[in-house]
């Protein structure tokens, strides 16, 4: 099997540090030459919110893609594997009925991706046979592989 796309779901606020993340993905992507598709998906009040916080014209049809392009933890991630000479694109999705697991699995069948990136921090006693909703419906329904990256 060859390694030619990585997704790496980026979340809002419950993944470990970017840093990991991008250690990881570019572990993993750059020595196979791989591209690593960074995807976020927003809820529609995140998404209105930063459409508006980001000052898009409030009647231009503005897709989640190019949101998703102007956000600081992708353009941080971007940034990482640009400086590492790792190849990238950037996808962007509303969670509309189902949740961010489900769009990142979904957005991996879209694009083929090989491999999936998903993060997520530690949990209490009780919680550490699951891994977070988002992170554990990815691995549940991505139909390839899964990396997980805790916070240390």
């Amino acid at each position: 099997m060859s390694l030619e796309t990585v997704l790496l779901g980026v979340g809002s606020g419950e993944t470990p540090s970017m840093d990991r993340l991008a250690e990881a993905a570019i572990d993993i992507a750059g020595p196979a030459g791989a591209t690593v598709a960074l995807a976020h998906v927003f809820s529609e009040e995140g998404y209105e919110d930063t459409r508006e916080r980001l000052h898009f014209d409030p009647d231009s049809e503005v897709t989640p893609d190019v949101v998703a392009e102007r956000n600081v933890r992708i353009r941080e991630l971007a940034d990482q594997l640009a400086d590492a000479g790792v190849d990238y694109t950037v996808h962007g999705r509303l969670a509309g009925d189902g949740d961010a697991g489900d769009r990142i699995a979904e957005i991996a069948d879209e694009i083929g991706a090989d491999l999936v990136i998903v993060g997520g921090r530690g949990r209490t006693p009780a919680g550490k046979a699951v891994f977070g909703s988002t992170a554990q419906t990815v691995m549940l329904n991505a139909s390839c592989p899964v990396t997980y990256v805790r916070e240390a």
